[in-house]
């Protein structure tokens, strides 16, 4: 049965316990398979069932939402051209700067009254000042949704009040308040942050004739003018013009790169100087721009394992210590000698206060959202904090060799015909190779360039996997690959003494030569390779489909443990899935997203270097490095730990204190003032902790 998954943008919710009974309550709709609610982002996740109709399933989804949370709002995703940065509006409207004022006015004034009427002065700023929270709680009792910290706080302060607390009842609530202020604070700049590193999205094009439209509206084809300072809107190739490009949102590369006639350029990056005309390439929803918006506005819905334990966690959590918290009111009072109930009462009150999970099920994911903002400034872009979380476990990092671990860019470096001259031998490689894209394919083709250019259009064509190509040019059917398929087809091959990629041609049955090939190593490969070992990589593998001679000779320059080469793309595979099994960890692979997509995909987690433009690296990997430095690797890892260490700072943190506290407040030794620190102390100061990432 067909499924489809659609973004809704939801706004207005601010609160994790919030999120996920929204998330646990639109998965029970008729006619939803699956809800994923992305707390940070302020996107919703909807995975409809097969026969349905989305319309109306569409629409009980925004009924169940508002029977949850009336204040939250839900509406179809923009477009992708939109500029969507959302304001999701203050936490202190008018009418709650109104309330709030008046309610800490009464509080105040009731210290002043006289006892006969402070009791209304109290109620009123309790009222007044906890409108919201009891609101909230009644409404989630009514629906079954009990135990979260609204009902905490509630149970909490109208117990106070019976006991004849009313100060301390009216603090809790307003110190309540005061944190949710600051977490609604935090939470709202994160997001903001976030926009802002991600603010690559062009907003307007102008066209060859001076009209100004849309990105959108543009067609492959048209002409587009970008004047100095002016962002690319689209992909495309230089027709006039030359100038440097600032790819530091792309890349998080500070350097501007030159650029001038027939060179590629991607949406995103800003023109600094110069005046280019440039003929579009791509569609707008096509773009590497585009791709890489979507990415990072939907990294945050694939939580990672920490972040769904520490909702799991919340929901035992909280109903067990409203458990104890009643254990502990009654249980005392009945069979321990002068224990009075006014005194355990108010024990268990303190007891409710202090255990509030707030700072853990909001400080979590949070941590994981500011990483991957973190990551995405580097120029490293996470599809969830699920990867984010493998990073830091890996044993084994297994490399592809060309555009990986060297620069790709080849170069022809011998010609060694038999019975023909080198410009008969490399026009006919470059015959069967001029529809190529691959980077051995280039490199011929660019060579011959300086001897002519071929006219010769093809009849038939094949890439046969891991071997060459084949084509047929009138009477004559021209082969060009490697050494072990011309000897599989049986021509007599000469012996590839030195280091290089050969490139062995026939035509016909006549064998004509090789054409040998270089790579060389990248600048950051050798001092990446050596930070791996130092970060606590256990081992480093290659993958080539390169000769075996070649890749051992790079493999000693560049220090890595293992080399396994000659292999042809499902061979790869097969190796990877050996290396799997015999990891005491995580696994990745690292390739350059041409070709690699099976490896990418089946790899504990699956990067893509050099992602800039790669369509397949940004579809296949879940990590985009988006210069082709190994370097970015170790990037990525620190990111990764430097997450992971925030997160758990937080738990530990949070938990620690509670903890102590709980004993503090369970024998009688912490007030209501204490539990106030230990509730909304922790959840403003966790929250803050993990914003510390996006300053790293």
């Amino acid at each position: 049965m067909e499924t489809k998954t659609e973004r809704l943008r939801i706004s207005g919710i601010d609160c994790a316990n919030c999120a996920a009974k929204v998330e646990r309550g639109v998965a029970t709709v008729d006619g939803i398979e699956a809800a994923n609610l992305d707390f940070a982002g302020q996107k919703l996740y909807v995975t409809y069932q097969g026969e349905v109709p989305r319309d109306a399933t569409y629409d009980a989804v925004v009924k169940r939402v508002q029977e949850l949370e009336p204040d939250v709002q839900v509406s179809r995703d923009v477009p992708s051209d939109e500029n969507h940065v959302h304001d999701h509006g203050p936490f202190l409207t008018r009418v709650k700067k109104i309330q709030f004022s008046v309610g800490a006015l009464a509080f105040v004034s009731a210290f002043f009254l006289p006892s006969s009427i402070e009791l209304i002065s109290f109620a009123m700023a309790y009222f007044l000042i906890g409108w919201d929270v009891l609101r909230n709680a009644i409404r989630n009792i009514r629906q079954g949704q009990v135990f979260d910290e609204n009902f905490l706080m509630v149970i909490a302060t109208l117990g106070a009040f019976l006991i004849g607390e009313y100060p301390e009842a009216v603090a809790v609530m307003l110190f309540y308040q005061v944190g949710e202020f600051f977490q609604h604070r935090a939470v709202d700049q994160s997001r903001k942050s976030i926009a802002t590193l991600m603010d690559i999205r062009p907003e307007t094009a102008m066209l060859e004739n001076g009209q100004t439209v849309s990105p959108m509206q543009v067609k492959v084809g048209q002409r587009i003018l970008v004047r100095p300072g002016e962002k690319i809107p689209l992909d495309g190739t230089i027709l006039d013009g030359e100038a440097f490009i600032d790819t530091v949102a792309l890349t998080g590369e500070s350097v501007p790169r030159r650029v001038c006639t027939n060179d590629a350029i991607l949406a995103g990056t800003i023109n600094t100087d110069g005046r280019l005309l440039i003929q579009v390439d791509r569609l707008y929803s096509e773009s590497t721009v585009a791709k890489i918006l979507d990415l990072v506005e939907n990294a945050s819905r694939h939580k990672a394992p920490t972040e769904k334990f520490i909702t799991r966690f919340a929901r035992i959590y909280t109903p067990a210590v409203v458990g104890i918290a009643t254990l502990l009111a009654v249980l005392p009072p009945l069979f321990v000698a002068n224990a009075t109930w006014e005194d355990w009462i108010y024990r268990a009150l303190v007891f409710l206060v202090i255990s509030c999970p707030c700072a853990l099920v909001i400080s979590i994911p949070l941590g994981f959202f500011s990483g991957i903002g973190a990551a995405s400034k580097r120029g490293i872009l996470v599809k969830g904090g699920n990867h984010l979380e493998s990073l830091q476990q890996l044993d084994t990092v297994v490399f592809d060799k060309t555009g990986t671990l060297t620069e790709g860019v080849f170069e022809v470096t011998e010609l060694r015909p038999v019975a023909c001259s080198d410009e008969e031998l490399l026009k006919v490689a470059t015959l069967v190779e001029q529809h190529s894209n691959h980077p051995i394919a280039k490199s011929i083709q660019r060579t011959y360039a300086s001897y002519g250019e071929v006219t010769e259009s093809v009849q038939a064509y094949q890439e046969v996997a891991g071997s060459g190509v084949v084509g047929r040019f009138g009477t004559d059917t021209i082969r060009a690959g490697n050494a072990r398929w011309f000897k599989e087809l049986g021509y007599e091959t000469l012996d590839q003494a030195k280091d290089g990629t050969y490139v062995h041609v026939a035509r016909n049955d006549v064998y004509l030569g090789y054409i040998r090939i270089a790579d060389n190593i990248k600048v950051s490969t050798v001092e990446a390779l050596a930070r791996l070992k130092t970060l606590g990589v256990r081992k480093t593998v290659m993958l080539t489909g390169d000769r075996r001679a070649t890749a051992e000779a790079i493999g000693r320059q560049i220090g890595i443990d293992q080399i396994h080469a000659e292999l042809l793309p499902d061979q790869k595979v097969e190796q990877l899935e050996l290396i799997l099994k015999q990891a005491d960890g995580k696994v990745a692979f690292v390739g350059d997203g041409i070709n690699d997509a099976p490896v990418l995909t089946r790899a504990d987690v699956g990067i893509a270097m050099g992602g800039l433009g790669s369509d397949v690296a940004i579809e296949a990997a879940d990590i985009v490095l988006m210069t082709d430095e190994p370097k970015q690797l170790t990037e990525a890892i620190e990111v990764a730990r430097a997450t992971r260490k925030i997160v758990y700072q937080n738990i530990f943190f949070a938990l620690g204190v509670k903890a102590v506290f709980l004993l503090f407040g369970a024998f009688g030794f912490a007030t209501m003032w204490e539990a106030v620190f230990a509730d909304v102390g922790v959840t403003v100061l966790a929250v803050l902790n993990a914003m510390r990432i996006l300053k790293k």
